[in-house]
Parts: C-alpha cells; structure tokens; sequence
C-alpha cells in the first residue's frame, strides 16, 4: 500500500495564520496518528511558507479528508495542495 504526500504551499502573507493555527495542526497530527513524516518548507528568508506532510492512510479519499481536515486548511492557509501517493525506498 503506498503512502500519500501532501505538498501544501502556503498563501503568500500568510505567515499569522500558519502560526495562529500551528498548535492545532500539532495537535491533530498527533491526535489522528498517520503521519509519517511532516515538516514546513521554508522560503530563502527561512521563514515556512508550506508544508509537507507524508500519512499512511487506506486511498487517495482518506488522504483527502484528512488534508480537509487539517486546521491549516480549515484556516485557509494554503494556496494550493498537491496530494500524491508516495513509495518509501530508502529512510
């Protein structure tokens, strides 16, 4: 079963709303138990600008929901988000 990625970039001028809404996007990639990996990308003033989130969920409409669910989409934060199954070979 692949895992899925999540690529999510941020609003541009966002940064208040990913920080405002950082604890609760915290809390639900610990409360829902999928993510694999996860981290924010950061822009070349190092500030995070996006998000990449890997979850071990069942198909593409579990990732889905759980990227609806996130509070960071639920804020509006995001842009755009890319969801792609995903391999892990190495790591």
């Amino acid at each position: 079963m692949p895992l899925y990625a999540l690529i999510c970039r941020d609003k541009p001028g966002h940064l208040d709303t990913r920080t405002a809404n950082r604890q609760a996007h915290l809390d639900y990639v610990a409360e829902t138990g999928v993510v694999t990996l996860a981290g924010p990308f950061l822009d070349d003033a190092g500030a995070m600008c996006g998000s990449l989130v890997v979850i071990d969920v069942a198909d593409k409409a579990a990732a889905e929901g759980w990227a609806a669910n996130d509070p960071y989409a639920k804020a509006g934060l995001f842009e755009d988000v890319t969801i792609q199954a995903w391999k892990r070979v190495v790591g």
